[in-house]
């Protein structure tokens, strides 16, 4: 055998193996071929502290880019001053809160650094007023404390599961749909094309209010509606108080009145009720008798063509339907990241919740825009009320009631905007979620005391207000955003690890399937519908208790985006066609000068810069809950940790917000 070579033996009584290596170059172990010198031992070590100080830098300078930018924002932000007296009594009560859990974190670091424990020390063992406290702390959590925390934790999750449940049964029924493909039919030849007076006479409505951005793109939009011109009209029913956005509406409706549309402007001197009282006060003239259909359009959406004919004919052979809405598309949606996470949230609603309600129960929420109603169903619902800022919501109710049926059309689109700013989208929210509550208490009556079905009845109250409109920003806010932070501080109330973790990821990702490409935006999503949840929570306790800020209605900001787009498309259209008679959409030339004059007339005015708000309420559950993973950490809380630590951060820069628009 060759003096390079290895035998190894290893004998047994049933077997053997024998291992034979030859060979000076084997490399079948190669590190012990070489010793590694001193001289590499080192660079090696020097190669790797290098990377490590080259980590360490990148995380200081994103930390003091963070600080900086933090600074700077507290430094020129303003305290967004939201909160009268009433929404104010949460913050102080958040504020209270943070303030405690401070004081027990500090006794809970000196226990842990002195290696206290209760079952060890005896009363007379007890060293310092501190020491004391600490024991007064434990007795008192143990015998009071922690049981109301039980009680309350256990029934949250409770609520928790069933909202999941609902979801869930939701969720079953939309892949329902799609495996099965259901969806509504209509007759594709309703409508004699030859021949105009087989249409219905149709009126369309664009309620705005100051809104300079978009007023040109939507009336350009539904003045293209394919539909005979002797059986539409359409009404711009303007409620600005602005007569500059005045003058530039009104130059608008007129350049397309004189290319033959069918279009007339509309203005009230005295704005009562806001939209509902707009539109109450628009279906009151009297030519409105001889319409049998009304669509409705906000200022900034931009309906195609064909919308008209992809509705109407719903209607036919269906006397029982009352309503048709079209589903929402988003010009803006990748935007920014909160425009990102709207998206998500409007396409499951959209996809999952109206299509299933429709299909199957033939009810759901009028989305107050992108709809088509039946004008004798809204005259046998009592027409448009001012009582709630939900009036759409009010409407589709009192529908059902009176035995009206719904249809959802989830193939049909109608483009709009999303709000690019938190500030916008904080009061769009608070609206949508302080009005239901509204509703609920003037409409529980009614609902009891209708001659609807019992399944209908626990339907409408069960499912469609209190589970879905109270219960859900009621457990969402105080499970996660109170209850979490506070049995770190109670370890006998601890929440189970599949209550903040395995389900609320499950659900989420049962959110974002009808957005497939914003599964990259999970975490982020769930982070922030969590954080949105003290916004809801606190509409939906004002709402509910008919508080001040529940009457508060706030036109969204719109950016109008799309019009430029919209503009450059015309612009390209005329210079390849300029004689044909089709209407391009575009901004009038008249509207245009009339914008450059009131641009004029602004500029030696200084105008307030807008900037971004500092929101308490956020920032105090975002130290609540910095606050708290300190605490875990110390018991070495794993998933509780880390929940707490981005959802803290999370609230911190909602709270900050640095998310959304950024104004410079």
């Amino acid at each position: 055998m060759a003096p390079s070579s290895v035998v190894l033996t290893i004998e047994k009584p049933s077997n053997f193996s024998l291992v034979e290596i030859t060979g000076s170059k084997t490399s079948m172990f190669p590190e012990k071929e070489k010793a590694a010198s001193p001289k590499q031992f080192t660079w090696v070590l020097l190669l790797k502290v290098h990377r490590a100080l080259a980590c360490l830098s990148w995380l200081a300078t994103g930390a003091w880019t963070v600080f900086v930018a933090a600074k700077k924002r507290l430094a020129l932000s303003e305290i967004k001053e939201e909160e009268p007296t009433n929404r104010g009594r949460l913050y102080r009560f958040i504020r209270a809160f943070v303030f405690i859990s401070i004081v027990a974190l500090f006794m809970e670091v000196i226990a842990h650094f002195k290696k206290w424990n209760l079952n060890l020390i005896q009363p007379l063992e007890v060293q310092g007023l501190v020491q004391w406290s600490y024991m007064a702390w434990l007795s008192f959590r143990v015998d009071y404390i922690a049981p109301l925390v039980l009680i309350l934790s256990k029934f949250c999750i409770v609520l928790f599961l069933i909202q999941s449940l609902d979801r869930l049964f939701l969720c079953f029924g939309c892949f329902w749909i799609k495996h099965k493909k259901l969806k509504p039919e209509m007759d594709a030849d309703a409508y004699d094309i030859e021949d105009g007076s087989s249409f219905p006479m149709v009126l369309v409505q664009i309620p705005m209010c100051n809104e300079k951005e978009v007023y040109a793109q939507s009336i350009s939009a539904v003045c293209q509606l394919d539909w005979p011109r002797e059986r539409l009209l359409i009404q711009v029913l303007d409620d600005s108080d602005d007569e500059n956005v005045q003058l530039l509406i009104k130059n608008e409706v007129s350049s397309w009145n004189q290319k033959g549309v069918n279009i007339i402007y509309r203005h009230r001197f005295v704005r009562t009720g806001y939209k509902a009282g707009n539109l109450k006060s628009a279906m009151a003239c009297d030519y409105v008798k001889d319409y049998e259909f009304v669509a409705i359009f906000d200022a900034d959406f931009q309906p195609n063509p064909d919308f008209l004919k992809q509705t109407i004919p719903h209607f036919k052979g269906n006397p029982e339907v009352g309503l048709v809405q079209a589903r929402w598309s988003f010009v803006n949606k990748d935007e920014n990241l909160l425009t990102r996470l709207q998206n998500i949230n409007l396409c499951f609603h959209f996809e999952v919740e109206q299509q299933v309600n429709g299909l199957f129960l033939e009810f759901f929420g009028f989305n107050g825009t992108a709809g088509v109603w039946r004008v004798k169903a809204l005259e046998e619902s009592g027409g448009w009320l001012e009582r709630t800022t939900v009036e759409d919501m009010d409407i589709a109710v009192r529908a059902h009631l009176h035995g009206w049926k719904f249809i959802f059309l989830n193939d049909v689109k109608v483009p709009c905007e999303l709000p690019e700013s938190y500030e916008a989208y904080k009061k769009q929210q608070h609206r949508w979620h302080s009005g239901p509550m509204q509703l609920f208490r003037l409409c529980l009556p009614a609902i009891v005391t209708s001659k609807m079905g019992i399944w209908k009845k626990a339907n409408l109250i069960f499912l469609f207000f209190l589970l879905r409109k109270l219960i859900l920003p009621f457990y969402s806010f105080t499970l996660f955003c109170i209850i979490l932070p506070l049995t770190m501080f109670i370890p006998e109330a601890e929440l189970p690890v599949w209550v903040i973790c395995y389900i609320p990821i499950f659900m989420s990702l049962l959110n974002i399937l009808p957005a497939p490409k914003s599964f990259p935006f999970l975490v982020p999503y769930l982070l922030f519908e969590n954080t949105m949840s003290v916004t809801k929570f606190s509409a939906m306790v004002s709402g509910l208790f008919q508080l001040g800020s529940a009457y508060e209605w706030v036109v969204t900001k719109k950016t109008g985006r799309s019009s430029e787009s919209d503009l450059l498309a015309m612009a390209e259209k005329e210079s390849k066609s300029s004689n044909q008679e089709k209407i391009q959409r575009r901004l009038s030339e008249s509207g245009l000068e009339m914008l450059s004059k009131v641009k004029e007339q602004k500029a030696p005015h200084l105008k307030k810069k807008k900037r971004n708000r500092l929101y308490r309420k956020e920032l105090a559950l975002a130290f609540l809950l910095l606050t708290a993973s300190a605490r875990s950490l110390l018991s070495a809380h794993g998933v509780h940790f880390y929940f707490l630590l981005f959802q803290g951060l999370s609230f911190l820069v909602v709270g900050l917000d640095l998310i959304g628009e950024q104004m410079s």
